[in-house]
């Protein structure tokens, strides 16, 4: 790889692992979306959100009135059917979307890691992984968890784009872990990966939390995990908050129960001994109990 070639690339549009409200941009999500400007104030929470709504052009509605503040530490799962603006939500607290009204107000020199859903590269980058982490990371920031703890350590000397689909969203986070985020916001990251994978990302990111101290925002459609490995839950439909609050009152309130089913809260059981790190899995699939899907293999925390 010429001199010429990394020059042009240093300058390329991959975003920043991290970087500070007011100078937050990514050329991940496409480039006619607009920045929105985060108002920084000294605040007890990471970042507010106050009666903000997000419309299109042609008037249709992505957020309406959506209330929310994280504090530091807590894991929030943002959840809801395909379209009720879940994504688009992310993208408001990382400072990626304009919004129409509300306000979003940060805590003063907020650093925030974001994790999208897909990397967007030429198919023909010859990149390493190891080359992709160390973009724009002039200082060499390395993250406060050693790279086999996030399972990178043996994809460094890959080619970036030879990467599975659970290899770039392992790669990815650690990247936006690099900086040392106090909000970290991932949008939709065990797409695609296996369930024992699934209960393995859960368990890292809690793991993430404990040993940083950051919040994390994540989107999830993975109900059972979301309930057994999160603090609070927020329920988006059709743009607006339907329901909010611990998994347990989620779980039981009218809203969650007409989208996603009653008796869901007993049937996405996924035993508090899987994400503790113990030896099994058993996860309860369907309403009514008819099917039992059991994962034996071992599950590593």
């Amino acid at each position: 790889m010429n001199s010429d070639f990394v020059s042009r690339l240093r300058r390329s549009k991959f975003p920043a692992p991290v970087q500070t409200a007011s100078r937050l941009q990514s050329p991940l999500i496409k480039n006619d979306i607009p920045q929105t400007s985060l108002r920084t104030v000294s605040l007890s929470s990471l970042l507010t959100l106050r009666n903000t709504a997000v419309t299109t052009d042609t008037g249709g509605q992505l957020l309406q009135n959506v209330n929310l503040a994280v504090e530091p530490g807590q894991i929030i799962s943002v959840i809801g059917p395909n379209g009720a603006g879940k994504s688009t939500l992310i993208r408001v607290m990382a400072g990626l979307q304009k919004t129409t009204l509300g306000e979003v107000e940060t805590r003063s020199s907020l650093r925030i890691g974001y994790v999208p859903q897909k990397l967007v590269a030429p198919a023909t980058l010859p990149i390493t992984t190891q080359a992709f982490m160390q973009l724009h990371n002039r200082h060499g920031a390395t993250s406060d968890l050693p790279l086999a703890t996030l399972g990178i350590e043996s994809l460094l000397n890959k080619p970036l784009l030879a990467l599975s689909g659970g290899e770039m969203r392992r790669v990815l986070l650690a990247r936006a872990l690099i900086r040392k985020p106090q909000l970290l916001l991932l949008d939709e990251p065990p797409a695609g990966v296996d369930l024992i994978g699934q209960v393995e990302f859960y368990q890292l990111l809690g793991k993430i939390r404990d040993e940083t101290g950051c919040a994390i925002v994540i989107v999830s459609h993975d109900l059972h995990f979301v309930m057994a490995a999160t603090d609070r839950v927020l329920c988006l439909d059709q743009g607006l908050v339907c329901c909010h609050g611990a998994p347990e009152e989620v779980s039981h309130h009218p809203e969650y129960q007409a989208l996603f089913g009653a008796g869901t809260e007993k049937a996405f059981a996924v035993f508090s001994h899987a994400m503790d790190g113990h030896q099994h899995v058993h996860v309860h699939a369907h309403p009514h109990g008819s099917d039992h899907i059991d994962a034996g293999e071992s599950v590593h925390g």
